[in-house]
């Protein structure tokens, strides 16, 4: 009869023991997210879920390429994956003939097409970032000043590092370089 007792709480302290790590991770390291949608294709696909390094922003500033999960503006509970494309005192211009980052275009062949909509000149505050899916005329992002506008450094839960699910399209996501 002591035997099990000692095994039924040691069950127990077992389970608290991982719910508090459980929590632990969740809230300060890395979090599951599903991609809903299709404004990251091609890089990203509608029902993937991937991990979200939580604390990395923790050490240092987003940078030009991460791909970025966040709250936009007046939603805290919803969130939105996009590509950091502008950072703080950048100026981003957005025409047809592609995307501009302090008059050097970016090399995107993460992209399907050029954008046709949210043309024109961005001038990116201070602890904020400017951010595209890579649909790019299937997005909702800073180029939608009303629903999303510059991304405040508060509002990013994390950057997107793992796909690990559906098992055939596992791979870690890389954040392009972009030349100076």
């Amino acid at each position: 009869m002591q035997i099990q007792k000692t095994q039924i709480r040691e069950f127990f302290e077992s389970i608290v023991i991982a719910g508090i790590l459980a929590f632990f991770i969740i809230t300060f390291v890395v979090q599951s997210f599903v991609v809903e949608g299709h404004s990251m294709d091609p890089s990203l696909h509608d029902g993937e879920r991937l991990f979200v390094n939580k604390f990395i922003y923790r050490f240092q500033e987003p940078h030009r390429g991460d791909v970025i999960v966040f709250a936009p503006k007046g939603e805290p509970r919803t969130k939105y994956i996009k590509r950091v494309i502008g950072l703080p005192g950048d100026i981003v211009i957005v025409d047809k003939s592609g995307v501009y980052i302090n008059g050097m275009i970016l090399d995107e062949d993460y992209i399907y097409e050029k954008a046709a909509y949210g043309l024109g000149r961005y001038e990116v505050p201070e602890d904020h970032v400017f951010v595209m899916g890579d649909n790019r005329n299937h997005s909702t992002d800073s180029r939608s000043p009303s629903q999303v506008g510059f991304v405040t450094y508060k509002s990013i839960s994390g950057k997107a590092f793992w796909i690990y699910w559906p098992l055939n399209r596992i791979r870690i996501l890389k954040s392009p370089e972009y030349s100076d």
